[in-house]
């Protein structure tokens, strides 16, 4: 059962937006509506987001474009505009803090909020996130689907249950039963490597989960063991911070063969960036240090970095940056079976301020 002790009043809301960058072009451009949309694209690019007429053909975010348009012939290609995606944001924002002030974005798309107080005496979590949805509705032309419980881990969950444009409350009551039902695939902190883990060890479900000892999940998954012990039965302490800052945000792959040739690693760095330039523009994170992540066959790992006085504003700087790490590492002593591609060091920007390319320190 959930511990309540600590937090027996806890209300925690998660909010996130359907289909967020998608739907937005699709509110402001009347032709695409009803269309499979895919935000992102372009030569070698892949995918920001897609619509929900794009998902039902297998079209998924950080998906290659040369696939997207496979799966989905008919698929129409929109370039982001994370100008008007942040200034959205912003909207849905203004509205979390109608009823709340400790709200904890996690993207442009999707927050944490805690109603444990209710502002305006609606009388329910449940209530307070009826009405979040219905003003954004009423005020962005948009849709957002909620989950309602009492702990953040549960709360994520649940806003995926009713999507799109829906609800789903999970009381303490329900949640080691809601939790215990659902594949570990689904757990947030549960990636698809370590689900392959589990599943090979006979772990497909939450209840399956549970029944594993604590002992045995650090055994074979060290720190995070007592995590998915706790996650596993309903447990997640965690607050809303709303003061929280993000310190990296980053992508990696690992490769289906050992590559050495520049060539194939320019290749696959031009790719994961794509993907890592998204998740930072999605995350709304601005940063000055560019790390490239090399993990070699024999899994010896070094990363390379390179930083800028200011924030590193452009996706082709970003790229550029990169590649000129790659291939200050030429010619490599050894096969590589991962490469990984990321910004850090957070740089807090003026709100109107431009995004321009700092000088190297």
């Amino acid at each position: 059962m959930p511990d309540e002790s600590a937090h027996p009043q806890r209300k925690i809301i998660h909010i996130d937006m359907d289909a967020f960058f998608a739907s937005v072009e699709q509110r402001d451009d009347p032709s695409l509506r009803g269309r499979p949309v895919a935000v992102g694209g372009g030569h070698r690019g892949v995918v920001a987001a897609a619509s929900y007429e794009a998902r039902k053909f297998g079209v998924r975010s950080a998906m290659p474009s040369v696939t997207a348009r496979r799966r989905c012939p008919d698929l129409v290609f929109v370039k982001p505009r994370f100008e008007v995606y942040r200034a959205v944001s912003q909207q849905i924002r203004a509205i979390f803090a109608h009823h709340t002030d400790l709200i904890e974005p996690l993207s442009l798309d999707e927050a944490y909020l805690d109603v444990s107080e209710d502002r305006h005496g609606l009388g329910s979590a449940r209530a307070i996130a009826e009405d979040i949805r219905a003003r954004i509705r009423a005020e962005t032309g948009l849709t957002a689907s909620a989950g309602v419980s009492y702990c953040k881990f549960i709360a994520k969950l649940a806003s995926d249950q009713n999507k799109p444009d829906g609800t789903c409350v999970i009381p303490p009551s329900k949640g080691p039963a809601f939790v215990a039902a659902l594949p570990v695939s689904r757990f947030h902190g549960v990636g698809p490597k370590t689900a392959q883990k589990m599943e090979r060890l006979g772990i497909h479900t939450g209840a399956d989960l549970a029944a594993w000892p604590l002992a045995e999940l650090e055994a074979r998954f060290g720190s995070s063991g007592r995590w998915y012990h706790r996650i596993a039965r309903g447990i997640d302490d965690r607050p809303v911070r709303a003061s929280r800052q993000r310190k990296s945000v980053s992508t990696e792959d690992t490769f289906g063969e050992d590559l050495i040739a520049h060539e194939r690693l320019a290749e696959e760095l031009q790719r994961i960036g794509e993907r890592s330039w998204e998740r930072i523009e999605k995350a709304d994170f601005r940063g000055r240090t560019v790390t490239l992540k090399v993990k070699f066959a024999d899994f010896t790992i070094i990363t390379r970095s390179r930083s800028m006085a200011g924030a590193v504003g452009k996706k082709a700087d970003f790229l550029r940056i990169g590649q000129d790490l790659l291939a200050q590492l030429m010619p490599l002593p050894k096969p590589v079976r991962l490469l990984g591609f990321g910004l850090h060091s957070p740089v807090v920007e003026e709100e109107d301020g431009p995004l321009q390319l700092g000088l190297e320190i």
